[in-house]
């Protein structure tokens, strides 16, 4: 007999984005109904790993629609999604052989751009949206005159959310850790960079690869957001969840300058203008599923692990954090960007001294 929670939390993921936001940032352009006889002058080519079918369809649709429409029909765009132009690497490819034009990406997926952009999810230095907001909207000018020195513009960035560890035991202790299969996105520097000095040797694995690779038992553990684990029905194949988050997950959407030089000097400032309003509005509507998602997964019978914030292990897992950025320092950020990060991040919190934690209890 199906139980009458998987029956509930069923429904929901079939109304909620089936994709995650660790993806991220990402959104579906459809045609507009005004336009749908008129072809515009420039049509932009993007590709997602989002399928249709999207709680954030009326968003975006708008935007592509407004979009349209303050541009006298001069920009279009037609994106690919659900994967059928590949992973984020494969897209960056196409990309670079003037195939596509841009993407939806997460974090990781910019890194192979811009690898200065990991600073903004270093592990166990974010506390809660209100630090991430703080930092992101600071570096995004540094940010973005980054990608323009590799030929993109950034067309504005989203939230995926906090990552949480899922896993199939309850992770107590340290001991424990190193001795589970643990999914790491294949070349992210990163998270082998925390799994080294964690001494964890995790198993490298593309996001596509992990439903399969859990099935069959290749890994056990797994970090994703709550609406990830959901979406993608990871959930299924864990029983446990942290109760702290490890990092932030967030992403961006960006084109390839060439096409971008084609658009009307006007146009490209009515795009990011317009942009800014409906991804701040993206952003929210992420929080909110990921909010929503937390209740579904306990619903659905993940047990939420606990974690004392005077314990020895975690207290070595944070300074294991601290060794593990300073390690990256030269290699995929520069100095004086992780100092101002931290710079940044300190200054929040002595604006808020009741900044906290964020945990999924």
């Amino acid at each position: 007999m199906t139980d009458p929670t998987e029956q509930k939390g069923t429904r929901f993921m079939k109304r909620m984005l089936p994709a995650i936001i660790v993806l991220f940032t990402v959104a579906i352009f459809i045609p507009s109904a005004s336009f749908a006889k008129s072809k515009a002058r420039i049509r932009i080519k993007m590709a997602t790993l989002a399928p249709r079918g999207s709680t954030m369809m009326n968003i975006v649709d708008e935007l592509r629609a407004e979009i349209r429409k303050k541009t006298a029909n001069e920009v279009d765009f037609k994106v690919y999604c659900g994967g059928v132009q590949g992973d984020e690497k494969d897209v960056l490819r196409k990309i670079r052989m003037k195939q596509l034009h841009g993407g939806f990406f997460t974090g990781h997926g910019l890194g192979q751009i811009v690898p200065a952009v990991r600073v903004l999810e270093i592990p166990y230095l974010y506390w809660n949206y209100g630090e991430t907001t703080y930092v992101r909207e600071h570096l995004e000018r540094t940010l973005n005159q980054y990608f323009e020195d590799e030929g993109f513009v950034v067309m504005g960035w989203n939230e995926v959310g906090f990552v949480y560890t899922f896993s199939k035991v309850p992770i107590t202790t340290l001991e424990v850790a190193r001795g589970l299969k643990w999914w790491v996105w294949e070349d992210d520097p990163i998270g082998r960079a925390m799994f080294k000095v964690l001494d964890i040797s995790p198993v490298p694995l593309s996001f596509t690869d992990v439903m399969t690779s859990l099935s069959t038992k290749l890994i056990d553990t797994a970090p994703t957001t709550p609406f990830g684990a959901v979406a993608f029905r990871w959930h299924t194949r864990f029983q446990y969840m942290s109760e702290y988050p490890s990092t932030i997950a967030v992403g961006a959407s960006i084109i390839d300058k060439d096409i971008w030089e084609k658009v009307s000097p006007q146009s490209r400032k009515t795009i990011l203008d317009v942009t800014k309003t409906y991804y701040d509005r993206l952003i929210r509507a992420n929080r909110e599923e990921n909010r929503k998602c937390i209740e579904i997964l306990k619903k659905s019978g993940i047990s939420i692990v606990p974690n004392n914030p005077n314990d020895p292990e975690l207290q070595f897992i944070l300074d294991a954090a601290r060794k593990a950025r300073e390690s990256l320092v030269g290699k995929i950020y520069p100095r004086e960007l992780l100092d101002q990060t931290l710079a940044l991040l300190k200054e929040y919190r002595e604006n808020h001294p009741d900044s906290t934690i964020i945990s999924v209890h």
